[in-house]
């Protein structure tokens, strides 16, 4: 194989057009990496907050190559790596923050960061699960316990993270109630397992806690936006409840009073830290395993919006930033 390949770069922050197509040479896996031929990746907000330089301390060195999903293709193995091998067909989180990522022919990470791929979905589809997935599955899983029967609100329900969380959460037995704020959103909500939905922008928080959470407060509020949703999280859970948000949602001028007053549970999720860290990594994967799992038994699937050639990720990336959209972005190697 050559020695070069072809990468999608950005030499400085900016706006989306700061994107430029390059070449630079293949990189090697060191022990305990993997080199995967990348078939995708998606469009992730850490992705565009990176490039932006909303999070510099985030970013790959210079010439970054950015986004953190991957699904490809295993072509080299390092050292003391035995759980792959070339051609194995895989999907996970290996750079994009802190180290390169993926917009490129080649990606190098850490073997932990890496799962088989599931074998239901066209392995391009796989791509758009990581980021969103791992983060669903930690809010649900590790930073509350959902059960048979609690009554889970959703907030965002039709976007990124939003639309895997109304799938784990009604697999896990809850009953949900997701809010959009048009009825695309809603319907979308309701075919991924909504019991209930409700237009944020028309109806007030003590109404729809009366309606679908007896008044009393829903048990867990999943909250991948903040701001002022987390504020409106606080006065839809119940006493001793769980508010679980993403690593941007805790950010800002938010009260955390009625936390105190009522005993609250706030957790908060960024699962790009073992990246970031170069630490537990194998977190990353053995989650992944689990989740190809239960996309392997129907529970799971995620809703491609649109899909771009890596050409275009500077349009991939403006239509990320402007929202329009339901589900992920995909972007598929030429």
């Amino acid at each position: 194989m050559s020695s070069e390949m072809t990468a999608h770069v950005i030499e400085e922050f900016g706006d989306p057009d700061v994107f430029e197509r390059t070449t630079v040479d293949v990189p090697e896996p060191g022990p305990n990496e993997i080199r995967v031929e990348v078939v995708a990746t998606s469009v992730n907000p850490v992705d565009y907050k990176i490039r932006q330089g909303a999070i510099p301390d985030f970013a790959p060195d210079f010439p970054a190559r950015l986004h953190c999903d991957v699904s490809g293709v295993v072509d080299a193995v390092g050292e003391d790596v035995d759980a792959f091998a070339e051609g194995d067909e895989v999907y996970g989180m290996p750079g994009g923050a802190g180290r390169q990522g993926a917009l490129a022919d080649y990606v190098v990470g850490h073997a932990g960061t890496f799962a088989h791929a599931p074998e239901s979905l066209p392995l391009a589809d796989a791509a758009a699960l990581p980021v969103v997935a791992l983060t669903a599955w930690e809010l649900l899983t590790d930073k509350s316990s959902v059960e048979d029967g609690d009554d889970v609100l959703i907030y965002g329900a039709s976007g990124g993270v939003g639309h895997i969380g109304v799938q784990l959460a009604d697999h896990l037995g809850a009953d949900v109630t997701a809010t959009g704020s048009s009825e695309a959103k809603r319907d979308l909500a309701e075919r991924l397992g909504a019991d209930a939905t409700v237009d944020y922008t028309e109806t007030d928080v003590e109404t729809y806690v009366d309606e679908h959470a007896g008044g009393d407060g829903f048990d867990v509020v999943f909250d991948p936006i903040g701001d002022d949703h987390l504020e409106t999280a606080f006065e839809a859970v119940r006493p001793y409840g769980s508010v679980v948000t993403t690593e941007s949602s805790a950010a800002g001028d938010v009260d955390l009073a009625p936390m105190h007053q009522n005993s609250l549970e706030l957790g908060v999720v960024l699962v790009i830290l073992p990246v970031l860290l170069g630490d537990r990594q194998e977190r990353i994967g053995e989650e992944l395993t689990e989740i190809a799992t239960l996309v392997d038994d129907g529970a799971l699937e995620p809703h491609i919006a649109d899909r771009y050639p890596f050409d275009e990720v500077a349009d991939a990336h403006r239509r990320g930033e402007e929202g329009d959209f339901l589900g992920k972005l995909l972007l598929v190697a030429e």
